[in-house]
């Protein structure tokens, strides 16, 4: 029996929250540890079951790549899962490619991303657990808006319209792209100081340094612009209705100590599906920055997410769809 398999056997996870119907509806208290209900021991996640989703697909954030999940990737396909990791368009290229020349990101646009991540979601044979990190987190909330997938992870999620909590320490993160107009057609690469402030700022210099050189490609500007001015726009791409009550289940990961997405802006990204009695959870892991996907411990957030997904995709009845 391999670690991962120990851990899911011993793991107790809370079970999924629900959201109350409107006549008595009462949802995410102030502390997030009033939303759990009583804990209820889970099975393994192993073998694969038919009655469960077999497929993952994993999407990356801005200023990453694909090659962001590889860790992640290869623990859940040790635990017998199909796992796919789509890059965005225009980034199935190496990280060191994309660096020499980042042209092909320059004007791309958060429906463009999401359109191509329905496109190869559609094509599966079952609807499979889609997990986010960032501003994938956003496009997966997205995705279960538009019926895909049997149970959504959204880790340190950018936010969409109607999220207007906008800490410093996002502004200071995000400072790189729109401090210039001119981003909005570029794509804006990070000093290695300014990412270990945004990703890695929990880590050593010589930490950040590594996961620098491994992981951080350009982001592409007009994405991130588009984030910023949601509020601002009626037609803004990165939006989702809040109220959906068909959507698949979605759990909400918050870092305690994430720069770009603090988790008052999780809880508050949280909050807005008070309106859908749809399965809806929050975790907050303490003491953890945006780079929550590769920081030393993250076995214990993947296996959580993990945990949760196929827990909620079996008892949260979602609609049909993929």
């Amino acid at each position: 029996m391999n670690s991962l398999q120990r851990t899911l056997k011993s793991a107790r996870l809370p079970q999924p929250v629900r959201g109350i119907r409107r006549q008595a509806r009462k949802w995410l208290p102030s502390t997030p540890e009033e939303n759990i209900t009583p804990e209820e021991e889970i099975m393994p996640l192993l073998p694969v079951e038919p009655t469960r989703p077999d497929t993952i697909v994993l999407i990356h954030g801005l200023w990453l790549t694909s090659r962001s999940w590889e860790h992640w990737a290869g623990r859940y396909r040790n635990a017998g899962f199909e796992v796919l990791t789509p890059a965005w368009p225009g980034m199935d290229s190496d990280v060191e490619a994309l660096r020499r020349d980042s042209g092909s990101i320059a004007e791309l646009t958060s429906g463009r991303i999401v359109d191509h991540y329905e496109r190869i979601i559609r094509d599966l044979p079952t609807p499979p657990i889609i997990m986010g990190h960032s501003f994938g987190g956003a496009f997966a909330q997205m995705l279960l808006d538009r019926g895909l997938g049997a149970a959504g992870v959204a880790i340190d999620p950018a936010a969409v319209k109607g999220v207007v909590r906008l800490p410093l320490s996002t502004l200071r993160a995000s400072l790189p792209v729109l401090r210039n107009p001119a981003n909005r057609h570029r794509a804006v690469p990070l000093s290695l100081d300014e990412f270990h402030y945004a990703f890695t700022n929990t880590m050593s210099r010589a930490e950040a340094e590594r996961v620098y050189r491994r992981y951080h490609v350009p982001a592409a500007g007009h994405v991130l612009f588009e984030a910023a001015l949601a509020n601002l726009n009626p037609r803004a791409a990165l939006r989702v209705d809040f109220g959906n009550e068909r959507r698949a289940p979605l759990l909400l990961i918050a870092g305690g100590a994430d720069h770009v997405v603090p988790p008052s802006v999780t809880k508050a990204t949280a909050g807005r599906y008070r309106k859908s009695s749809a399965v809806t959870g929050y975790k907050e892991f303490p003491g953890r920055p945006h780079y929550t996907v590769g920081q030393p411990g993250w076995e214990e957030v993947a296996d959580y997410a993990l945990n949760w997904a196929v827990q909620a995709a079996k008892s949260g009845q979602p609609q049909p769809g993929r």
